[in-house]
């Protein structure tokens, strides 16, 4: 009988390198963006408020992050599992913290997720763009 698992976890200086590849995005998109981190449990482990980003985008990036970490899968992937149940698509969303829209997302290394990302204050779109940036340093260090 196993009496303990040990798991990766995310590192501060992983998390920051992942906020810094996200700034960089994020400016190139010409979009100012809240950047939150967490660790595995969705614990924020690091976060960015870009100047100028907006206010209430800093609760949502953090959230975003929270949803990635707890279910474990992108936010964006939420409203197609949702848009043919009525019921589940008119109550889920009022669950505290959960965002069912894109700009969050699971940080996975060797099959094993160590944290998640949320980030708020562009577009879905760009928001997406600048988590998926972030990301790609996972391909690039440990592929």
């Amino acid at each position: 009988m196993d009496r303990y698992q040990v798991e990766k976890c995310i590192t501060i200086d992983f998390a920051e390198a992942l906020i810094q590849r996200a700034t960089e995005k994020a400016k190139e998109l010409g979009v100012v963006v809240n950047i939150a981190i967490t660790d595995e449990a969705g614990h924020l482990k690091a976060f960015r408020r870009m100047d100028k980003a907006p206010l209430l985008s800093i609760g949502i990036a953090q959230r975003k992050a929270y949803s990635a970490a707890a279910f474990r899968m992108p936010t964006n992937r939420w409203y197609n599992m949702l848009k043919e149940n009525p019921r589940l698509l008119l109550g889920i969303p009022h669950t505290p913290d959960l965002v069912i829209f894109g700009g969050g997302a699971p940080i996975e290394v060797d099959g094993e997720m160590i944290g998640a990302i949320g980030v708020s204050g562009g577009s879905e779109a760009e928001d997406e763009a600048v988590c998926e940036a972030a990301l790609a340093i996972i391909q690039q260090e440990y592929l």
